[in-house]
């Protein structure tokens, strides 16, 4: 099985279509913290499909888009090329920030790539990112996603073990702070003590771990038998003040869950019951003010439909006040990203 085929399946319109739900709390405003945009051969979601997905009664005010490899540049430097996905995506915010588009806000914010194992050489690449994000540009995702199994790893995103102790990979990642960037770490969960430490060496830099922290249960791994190391390494993450984590991506087939498996769609409480031992110990850790609710739509979408999912966490979450569900669903991510308009309920 090629790489990729852990993270990604097909999705089938007719399946989904089987099971649908009404919004739960269809008066929450929520931010979608974390999803993509692109046009492959495979599948094409870009604004249109997204905003489709959107349409299932729940109040999503805005979106932050993150990097997925969507229209580089064709020519010039290498380096440079992930500049044309922000160009890109910037554009697509523009087409919402017109209203004509609904009254959400989509792409307010953009996190793009750059490759930080350059050093001090990726600083015009970062500024490049900064210019062209249209005062929409928030951070940059390096995936450092490593294993041993390399069935396990995205052969589009080059990674070696320990890359975010490399020194090339820390004088670039010095260069995100002075500039107001954060950055977001997509990692496996027996790399999150490198995060952990990259994150206590750069206390003012801010971090985002993406995914509930990577879990696995694909390959040779299980998740009961992941869960006690993913466990400690949430609670050694969670003591650095600077990192955040996003409640997004169990519906990759990288976590094992089965329900793209199965020959009925999961409804909200088939997903609550089964993301509850690794969804609410993250609230307990972090605490409510840094977990961000993300779709990570479209690649979750080949699990279930995104209403359904978005249920799902509002389920998970009914213990929380309404303070707290607030700030995970949307006022986290409107201060971390800097989403003015991602305003509360009116």
């Amino acid at each position: 099985m090629a790489g990729a085929a852990f993270n990604h399946f097909e999705i089938r319109a007719d399946w989904l279509a089987g099971h649908r739900e009404e919004a739960l709390n269809p008066e929450q405003p929520v931010v979608d913290a974390h999803h993509h945009l692109y046009d492959r051969p495979a599948l094409r979601y870009l604004l249109d499909e997204y905003r489709a997905d959107l349409a299932d009664g729940h109040d999503v005010r805005a979106s932050v888009f993150v990097q997925a490899r969507a229209m580089l540049r064709a020519d010039g430097p290498e380096a440079f090329r992930a500049v044309g996905e922000t160009e890109f995506v910037n554009g697509v915010a523009a087409m919402s920030a017109s209203g004509l588009y609904g009254p959400s806000r989509l792409c307010a914010g953009i996190v793009g790539y750059a490759d930080l194992t350059l050093g001090d050489a990726v600083r015009p690449v970062l500024e490049a990112h900064v210019a062209a994000g249209g005062g929409r540009f928030r951070g940059i995702r390096h995936t450092l996603c490593w294993d041993d199994n390399a069935q396990l790893l995205n052969p589009a995103y080059p990674t070696i073990a320990g890359m975010a102790g490399t020194a090339a990979f820390r004088a670039g990642f010095a260069h995100l702070a002075p500039l107001g960037l954060g950055f977001e770490a997509w990692c496996f969960f027996h790399q999150l003590p490198e995060v952990a430490q990259l994150a206590r060496d750069f206390p003012g830099t801010r971090i985002v771990v993406n995914h509930c922290g990577g879990i696995i249960g694909a390959g040779s791994y299980r998740r009961e038998a992941v869960r006690a190391a993913w466990l400690q390494g949430i609670r050694n993450l969670a003591t650095c003040p600077n990192v955040s984590i996003k409640l997004s991506g169990l519906g990759m087939r990288l976590g094992g869950f089965g329900f793209d498996e199965r020959p009925q769609a999961p409804s909200s409480v088939d997903l609550a019951s089964a993301w509850a031992p690794w969804v609410l110990p993250l609230v307990e850790h972090f605490g409510a003010d840094r977990c961000l609710w993300g779709s990570n739509f479209p690649v979750d979408k080949g699990c279930y439909a995104y209403g359904v999912g978005l249920n799902a966490y509002k389920r998970l979450l009914e213990g929380c006040s309404p303070s707290e569900r607030d700030a995970i669903f949307r006022g986290n991510a409107a201060r971390y990203y800097q989403l003015p308009s991602a305003g509360p309920a009116s």
